[in-house]
């Protein structure tokens, strides 16, 4: 089961809060997009000291965060900084992550530190590329620019320390990195990769596909708007605001996502059937069974005439 730990925030708070010392770290980013630079802007504020590498060049922006830039990756492994985070898409993190120049960092205990919305994926690429002295800790912030903008406080952050050592060096880097996160008031949850991945196929995967259809179909403000219809309405906006990169990422590189895909398509499908098969039934009730009980007898006029005829034919018949 996970592990919450929170900032206590009444006297008669049960939740006990979690504290690790924090000392000044040199932190390495690898991949400073959007997601990469609103992190920097934290751990800069905090003191800590920041290097970071790319494709793209971000040396200006790295500059006015207090940023030193790499443009080649071999001299920003030379650092040799305590902790490296990477911060690509879930698509480029292989790719990424296999072009660095890893024999840089065979004598030192770098802290690799991944924060994707997948983590069973970065788990095992880890464990598959890094050399055995770099330590493991994925994470996933729940959080981002836009929901994170102003305050992290009480904001969840999943982390599993996959390879840390319990003592030591080691797991000091570890604390002081979670530290970062816990001193701006996060709730902190211990999890296992594959428990985050499957919860996370409901909480993000099909949050996101629901919010995809709702957009292609287009919704619009209307005079009598419901509480329930202005949410759906800012869900379709919020997932419009997210890359079909992080999309294909959260499908692809999570086991749980194509049987969460499967269980919205049979619900819409019963959903569908029942509401159809009532209209049927109804409509049938109308149209068919207007009266009760047997067919009703022909008149008694419709009888005679009907003899008068079958004897008129069997004399004609006999003549």
């Amino acid at each position: 089961m996970p592990r919450i730990c929170s900032m206590a925030s009444e006297p008669n708070d049960v939740t006990k809060q979690t504290t690790f010392p924090s000392h000044v770290l040199k932190i390495g980013i690898v991949g400073f997009g959007k997601f990469g630079q609103f992190l920097a802007k934290t751990m800069s504020r905090q003191g800590h000291t920041l290097i970071a590498t790319s494709r793209s060049d971000y040396s200006d922006i790295c500059q006015a965060l207090g940023v030193t830039f790499f443009r080649d990756p071999q001299e920003f492994c030379k650092e040799r900084p305590d902790v490296i985070m990477v911060c690509t898409t879930i698509l480029a993190m292989e790719s990424t992550l296999r072009s660095l120049p890893l024999e840089e960092l065979y004598i030192t205990n770098t802290l690799f530190v991944d924060v994707l919305s997948v983590k069973e994926f970065p788990r095992n690429l880890f464990l598959e590329v890094l050399p055995e002295q770099c330590e493991i800790l994925c994470t996933h912030p729940m959080f981002g620019p836009e929901s994170g903008k102003d305050s992290w406080a009480g904001l969840r952050f999943v982390y599993d320390k996959v390879r840390v050592g319990k003592e030591g060096s080691c797991a000091q880097k570890c604390n002081d990195f979670l530290s970062i996160f816990e001193s701006e008031g996060c709730k902190m949850v211990e999890m296992s990769c594959t428990e985050h991945d499957r919860y996370a196929a409901e909480t993000q995967f099909l949050t996101h596909t629901v919010g995809r259809i709702l957009s292609l179909m287009n919704l619009e403000p209307t005079p009598i708007d419901t509480k329930s219809y202005e949410t759906l309405r800012h869900l379709t906006e919020t997932m419009s605001g997210h890359s079909m990169d992080l999309y294909n990422g959260l499908f692809l590189c999570n086991a749980n996502s194509m049987e969460q895909m499967e269980k919205l398509e049979r619900a819409f499908d019963t959903v569908k059937n029942d509401l159809l098969g009532r209209l049927h039934g109804m409509i049938s009730k109308q149209l068919v069974h207007r009266v009760p009980g047997s067919a009703p007898s022909p008149p008694a006029s419709s009888t005679m005439d009907a003899n008068s005829l079958k004897g008129a034919e069997k004399s004609k018949i006999q003549t």
